[in-house]
């Protein structure tokens, strides 16, 4: 049956509905995001979400433009990768005719979808090798296309002008310490909880610090802030902006005492006792205040004076807003500020994990795209990344090189996500880890060996001499030894020298279990 005819509506009674759409399709004024848009509407007819009534009136109102996206949108501005949204998938390249490749997979096509992305993907390639041309750009592309279907909701985060997509194909652009920026970013994420609020924030500003750093354990930092964020919500009914945070981490005097007549004056005593706890641990020299002081005070610069407001003057963007087929970038800022851009990317990827896996409704596909996620893979990350399977969500996260990783977190991050690409250009020791996560495999060798004939008898001897004389080689007899060995699927050696400019060894996962071995992939066509 043609899709085109929408059998399904046909079969249910909607008739007019089916005849409409089909009519329109015949006609070329459908597009693909507008059967692939109006087929989710009619799955949330089937789910019960809405009523046949007021899709059936939709669709002979509207015809293909029915059910529309909240922007209006029916398609990108521009696309540079091929899409087909009947399958949801995005082409990448061509696996390689190489020996290498298993035979069934040389010369097919290769495309993701978010039954791959549900796994999460890591990307590791030195700068040029093609992460962002080749994977981010047309990931960010047919996310954005799924989220007009209203299918997915998608984060892109990167430098400015990094090539993640142009404005015009987002809903919320997010330029973090640029001046014209229409939207804010909200420290918080959304929360009222301080406890909750306390734990995102606390992986933000120190979930990259290790030994022997004081704030090396992530709950004692959690605590510090709980301590100050409660009180400080009770008394104002909002949480304290960059620079009252870094005046209440470093135990300023006048701001810690006008809390504290606050909070006697509407009688929290159970505050009270929270900054009590916080005055006597301040005392102690190894105190993880001062640390967090010093990650916030990165945030408390000039070009971000009107970011991060908590007074309600701006419009902050939370990432809560991922219950609906929202389309985001995020602009961080990289000249001058990149320890603050760490921070942030911290904070975006802390926030869309507790935001996803909170989700009621885990029909609507929601991934965030971190391109360059140096300084921002931390144990509590890897743990996130691991719970998002289950909450139909995905991270794609790009690397210039595992170094950027702590080395005891390499191995748990690759085990994490199930899609791993190595571009060209990788380091041996790179390499090493990816040749380790990917194990060995059984293969078939032959060996052949050559040995010299010895005669015994006089007549043998005159007639290996005769050949010796007419061939110039001693009789030989060949024998040939077929066995099973385990060998490795690529070597850190092969990685490292044997992948060609433009090329990616790539292992995929799906969401059900499925996977393919790692494929030398042609990213170029």
């Amino acid at each position: 049956e043609d899709p085109a005819d929408w059998p399904e509506l046909r079969a249910h009674g909607a008739h007019e509905a089916a005849e409409r759409l089909a009519a329109e399709a015949r006609t070329g004024l459908m597009r693909d995001v507008d059967h692939a848009r109006i087929g989710r509407a009619w799955q949330g007819v089937r789910s019960g979400t809405n009523t046949l009534a007021a899709f059936t009136g939709s669709v002979l109102r509207e015809g293909s433009a029915a059910c529309p996206h909240p922007s209006g949108d029916r398609d990108l501005p521009a696309r540079q990768a091929r899409h087909d949204l009947l399958t949801g998938q995005v082409r990448l390249g061509t696996a390689a005719d190489d020996p290498r490749n298993p035979y069934q997979y040389r010369g097919a096509g290769l495309a993701l979808g978010t039954d791959l992305l549900g796994t999460s993907l890591v990307a590791v390639g030195p700068a040029g090798s093609g992460k962002t041309g080749s994977l981010v750009q047309p990931l960010a592309e047919s996310l954005c296309l799924h989220a007009l279907a209203g299918r997915a909701a998608v984060v892109s985060v990167g430098a400015a002008g990094a090539g993640i997509g142009p404005a015009e194909a987002y809903d919320v652009v997010v330029r973090v310490g640029h001046p014209d920026s229409v939207y804010d970013l909200d420290l918080y994420g959304g929360t009222t909880d301080p406890d909750e609020a306390a734990a995102i924030l606390a992986e933000a500003l120190a979930g990259d610090l290790t030994d022997p750093h004081p704030g090396s354990d992530s709950r004692r930092s959690t605590t510090v802030l709980a301590q100050l964020l409660g009180p400080f919500r009770a008394v104002h009914q909002r949480f304290p902006s960059v620079p009252e945070l870094r005046q209440l981490l470093d135990g300023a005097p006048g701001p810690v005492a006008a809390l504290r007549k606050a909070l006697t004056e509407t009688g929290h005593a159970s505050l009270l006792r929270e900054l009590d706890a916080r005055e006597r641990q301040q005392a102690h020299p190894g105190d993880v205040a001062a640390v967090l002081a010093d990650r916030v005070a990165l945030l408390d610069r000039p070009a971000f004076a009107a970011f991060f407001d908590t007074s309600g003057a701006s419009r902050p963007f939370t990432l809560k807003a991922l219950d609906h087929p929202v389309r985001v970038r995020i602009d961080l800022p990289q000249r001058g500020h990149a320890d603050a851009s760490r921070i942030l990317a911290r904070l975006v990827l802390a926030q869309f994990t507790a935001a996803v896996t909170a989700r009621e409704d885990r029909s609507l596909f929601a991934c965030l795209l971190l391109d360059e996620a140096a300084g921002v893979v931390t144990p509590e990350a890897v743990r996130g990344i691991q719970r998002l399977r289950s909450a139909n969500a995905g991270v794609v996260l790009t690397l210039r090189t595992l170094d950027d990783v702590p080395r005891p977190l390499r191995g748990p991050l690759l085990g994490a996500t199930g899609c791993r690409m190595a571009f060209s250009g990788l380091t041996p020791w790179d390499g090493q880890d990816f040749a380790e996560v990917w194990g060995k495999e059984w293969i078939e060798t032959r060996d052949v060996t050559d040995r010299q004939i010895i005669a015994e008898t006089p007549a043998g001897k005159a007639v290996h001499m005769l050949r010796r004389v007419i061939t110039g080689q001693a009789p030989t007899a060949r024998a040939v030894t077929v066995r099973q060995v385990e060998r490795e699927r690529w070597s850190a050696s092969e990685l490292a020298h044997a992948v060609p400019p433009g090329h990616a060894v790539l292992s995929l996962t799906t969401v059900r279990g499925e996977h393919a071995p790692p494929l030398l992939v042609d990213l170029r066509g």
